[in-house]
Order: structure tokens, then C-alpha cells, then sequence
């Protein structure tokens, strides 16, 4: 357990951290089983393209808040687009 002052603050601040940065994957990870499932509902290319385009910018912030690495992202990000695009 923390005994000085500077590492009770710290504690504080990792649960503080730990709690949004929770929040933020869950997030995620909704917007992208949205887009899981338009892709898994067959051939709806207007709805899974809508999906990953609402799914992008939430991947991106998780990247600019440092929750993800960038090349993550991407690679998600490129795996998606070419399964929506195999719809059409």
C-alpha cells in the first residue's frame, strides 16, 4: 500500500485513469462489434460502411488518448475496410 503522500496520489490517479480508460475501450469495442455485426448480416454495404464510418474516428481517438497503438488501429482499420468492401 502507498505510505508517502506523492504515491497516495498517484493511487488515486490510476483509479481515476483506470476507470476512463475502461470506459473508453468498452466504447471501442461497441463500435466495432456494430460494425462486426452489419458485416455478419449479409450483404447491407450502405449499413456496415455507415457503421465503420462512425467506428473510425472513436478507433482514432483511442490512438490520440493513447489507449491503442497507432499500427493497431490500422491494421483493425484495414481488415474492416476490406471486408465492407467485399460486400459490394
Amino acid at each position: 500500500m502507498a505510505n508517502t503522500p506523492q504515491a497516495k496520489k498517484r493511487a488515486r490517479q490510476n483509479e481515476t485513469r483506470f476507470a476512463i480508460n475502461k470506459a473508453r475501450r468498452s466504447r471501442i469495442r461497441t463500435y466495432l462489434r456494430k460494425v462486426e455485426e452489419t458485416i455478419a448480416s449479409g450483404d447491407q454495404t450502405a449499413a456496415a460502411a455507415a457503421a465503420l464510418r462512425e467506428a473510425q474516428p472513436e478507433l482514432m481517438r483511442g490512438v490520440s488518448k493513447g489507449l491503442l497503438h497507432k499500427n493497431t488501429v490500422a491494421r483493425k482499420m484495414s481488415r474492416l475496410s476490406a471486408r465492407v468492401k467485399a460486400l459490394g
